[in-house]
């Protein structure tokens, strides 16, 4: 197993590394572009790593699937690899219609400072059929080891209703923490690696190679992506992740260690309430280079360090990987 898992990374952190340079070069010719906001003069920058960090992912496990159909005659895991490949292109997909809407001007769309974005409304509907492959399949065990509570069968309610809510909200929840060079990927780094080798010491082999898979694809976009980035994130990137943090819990049923490492992005979600889900992560480039908060109150887990203006964006960014490596940790100790 282990030598499955290295190849599925490798081969995720070469095909991704051979491919983004290309992607940002086609999305700046077809104006497919951003600005980096914490830049001092705003530079466009290519936006939709979502696409060759996917590529990557793809022709990583659908090598593994070929390996267990054709070489080791072991047909007894495809079906849920393809099932989860298939839910991760449907969500990255609809990620990447979100970016693509950038370039668009249609009366369908409303119009922001990045350009025209899809209205809010029609963002679930496209996440909606993500959750059908892993539906239809009964992915996943119904029983769950909840803290507290103890063990519970969820039965029949486990794939029709928790697998749906898992992967539409993991896919809307990356998502909260994003406007920073390198914290989709940074972040994404830490919590696929740490998971995959979680998984993979528990035997749970599918949900291992999707999360190695990720860390290399990861480690090769963390290149392009980390200040000053060559490339923005986009939906494409944050809807990829935050399906694979759910297909890692459904697939290899560690729900509880997938909830663990997802604990910086819950927390980010209540103080985007608080902000009543207006206010975001944005800041002001000092003279210094140091980014400046645009709030007086915390709105967002950045704004931690972005009050006093005193850190660099990535200073920051590293910050918030630091701390969800403290939360992966914890992942072997509850």
């Amino acid at each position: 197993m282990a030598e499955t898992l290295l190849l599925s990374g490798l081969l995720a952190f070469i095909i991704t590394f051979l491919v983004t340079p290309k992607a940002i070069s086609f999305f700046k010719k077809i104006n497919l572009t951003a600005p980096d906001a914490h830049k001092k003069n705003k530079p466009l920058v290519a936006r939709g790593l979502g696409v060759p960090v996917f590529i990557g992912i793809f022709s990583s496990i659908s090598a593994i699937i070929f390996i267990q159909t054709f070489i080791l005659k072991s047909s007894g895991v495809t079906i849920p690899l393809l099932a989860g490949l298939l839910t991760l292109t449907i969500i990255t997909a609809s990620g990447f219609i979100d970016d693509l809407m950038t370039i668009k001007d249609k009366a369908d769309y409303k119009e922001n400072e990045n350009g025209f974005r899809l209205k809010q409304w029609l963002k679930p509907l496209l996440v909606l059929p993500a959750v059908i492959p892993l539906m239809v399949i009964a992915a996943g065990v119904s029983t769950i080891n909840i803290p507290f509570i103890g063990v519970v069968n969820f039965g029949i309610f486990y794939p029709l209703v928790l697998v749906p809510i898992a992967i539409f909200g993991a896919a809307n929840m990356v998502n909260l923490l994003e406007g920073l060079n390198g914290t989709a990927t940074g972040m994404g780094i830490i919590y696929s690696g740490m998971l995959g080798l979680y998984a993979a010491v528990h035997g749970r082999y599918i949900a291992a190679v999707f999360a190695f898979s990720t860390f290399g694809a990861l480690l090769a976009a963390w290149h392009f992506h980390k200040t000053p980035a060559k490339i923005h994130a986009g939906d494409s990137l944050t809807y990829l992740l935050g399906a694979i943090l759910a297909i890692i819990a459904i697939l290899g049923n560690l729900e509880k260690a997938a909830l663990i490492a997802s604990i910086p992005f819950f927390i980010e979600f209540a103080l985007k309430l608080r902000g009543k889900l207006k206010k975001d992560t944005i800041g002001y480039v000092l003279p210094n280079g140091n980014i400046k908060s645009r709030y007086n109150k915390i709105y967002s887990i950045p704004h931690i360090w972005m009050i006093g203006g005193e850190f660099k964006e990535k200073t920051i960014v590293y910050l918030l990987m630091l701390l969800e490596l403290i939360f992966c940790f914890l992942i072997w100790l509850v």
